[in-house]
């Protein structure tokens, strides 16, 4: 089988490596991949977003299955586009319709179907420039701290906490009329903000079927306990400790269920994956966010610990027989660790090259702003490589994470050292 993977971030390459490992494929492309990717197929330098383009490309190069990264492509409509062009429709494509990527593409939408269908969430409103005063008037009826989250996507930069109700008023102001985060904040959804802690839950699901992947819990700030701006994120755990079979259980029966059910009752072709960013509230789950894909950085340890094979369990969410695969995963830690760019989430250098890579013994690196130059490798983004590591002892694959990361080298190079380090206690 000839597979195509859009994308070319660190999940992308946790995929890629993945893929490239079952015997189910004959060929892996990766557009536009990056210099990890360079070595689980080819790169090709295609538009994820460019679907013509893509689609193009799947004809010529006989392409079986189409895997989907990001979210842009899939909010933008590329299954929807494969699907009805007559050169693509009969390709498997990993990813939901324009209509499903809702559930990313819109916090509002995604709070009215979570309303309808009586699944657990924080209370809130909507608002747009023209309604900044009404607000304005809401704020000030909530408790600190406050959480404005852009209505559009964001690159997983939209969400505001902010302690203070000055604060929070001057951030809508922000979002809504100096547009902040431009076309994703012409809307924002003003919410309740959930005391708990937070955890990451997967579902493949072929739009009736579904399966539980495993679970993770990632860190967004880019400073050390939990402080300064949310990043695209800077690390993750898995599993998470605290996630228990009663706390599952209740997410199976109140939120993945519902879910599923909901998007049939909304004639959603979903055949994909499903991200749950879930707020554990005195052992009670209440869903945050839902993704549409596959997280970053969480893909980078949840991966790994599939020992089953990810294209099998591919096939069958695109041929709607999930209920026929059983998978297999790995009781260890997986631990990784964000290299990001000095200055990051802000401005940042790029073309930085990147040494001590043959230095890492006993860890995954999965490269994600890095770039083939010449013969280095070199930065290209602000989160830059993922560290992973597994053991049996949390403690340990954290302490791998953490030495190899400081093997690595580029200028103003930066990472957290206190991953995982919340899960000890």
């Amino acid at each position: 089988m000839n597979i195509l993977l859009l994308g070319s971030g660190g999940r992308e390459h946790a995929l890629a490596w993945k893929i490239d490992q079952s015997p189910i494929c004959s060929k892996l492309f990766i557009a536009p991949g990056n210099a990890g990717t360079l070595f689980c197929g080819t790169n090709v330098n295609l538009n994820p977003n460019d679907f013509e383009s893509v689609a193009r490309f799947v004809a010529e190069n006989s392409v079986n299955m189409v895997v989907v990264g990001p979210e842009d492509p899939l909010v933008n409509g590329i299954s929807d586009f494969l699907n009805q062009d007559e050169k693509t429709r009969r390709v498997m494509v990993i990813g939901p319709d324009k209509a499903g990527a809702m559930l990313e593409g819109s916090k509002e939408f995604a709070k009215e179907f979570m309303t309808k269908y009586n699944i657990p969430t924080a209370a809130y409103k909507s608002f747009t420039a023209e309604s900044y005063e009404e607000g304005v008037d809401f704020l000030e009826t909530l408790k600190p701290p406050y959480v404005l989250k852009a209505d559009g996507l964001a690159a997983g930069k939209g969400v505001v906490i902010v302690n203070s109700l000055d604060g929070a008023i001057d951030t809508l102001k922000q979002m809504l009329k100096n547009k902040a985060f431009g076309k994703a904040s012409e809307k924002v959804v003003i919410e309740e903000f959930l005391q708990g802690i937070e955890v990451s839950v997967f579902v493949a699901t072929d739009g009736r079927n579904w399966i539980l992947l495993p679970e993770a819990k990632d860190y967004k700030r880019i400073g050390e306990g939990d402080t300064g701006p949310n990043t695209g994120g800077m690390g993750a755990v898995s599993p998470v400790p605290f996630a228990n079979a009663a706390f599952f259980e209740k997410v199976k029966k109140r939120i993945i269920q519902p879910t599923i059910d909901g998007l049939n009752k909304e004639n959603i072709t979903y055949k994909g994956f499903i991200f749950l960013g879930l707020m554990n509230v005195n052992s009670d789950p209440y869903v945050i966010e839902y993704n549409v894909r596959l997280g970053d950085p969480e893909t980078e340890v949840v991966i790994p610990r599939i020992n089953s094979d990810l294209v099998e369990m591919m096939q069958h969410i695109a041929l709607g027989t999930l209920n026929e695969y059983v998978p297999a995963f790995c009781p260890e830690f997986a631990v990784t660790v964000m290299l990001v760019s000095g200055g990051y989430p802000g401005s940042y250098e790029k073309g930085i090259k990147i040494s001590g890579l043959d230095a890492v013994k006993n860890s995954n690196l999965f490269f994600a702003g890095a770039l083939k130059k010449d013969e280095s490798i070199v930065t290209s983004g602000g989160r830059v490589i993922a560290v992973t590591s597994m053991h049996s002892s949390m403690d340990k694959a954290i302490a791998m994470s953490m030495e190899n990361a400081e093997k690595i080298s580029f200028k103003n190079k930066f990472y957290r050292k206190d991953i995982g380090k919340d899960l000890k206690n």
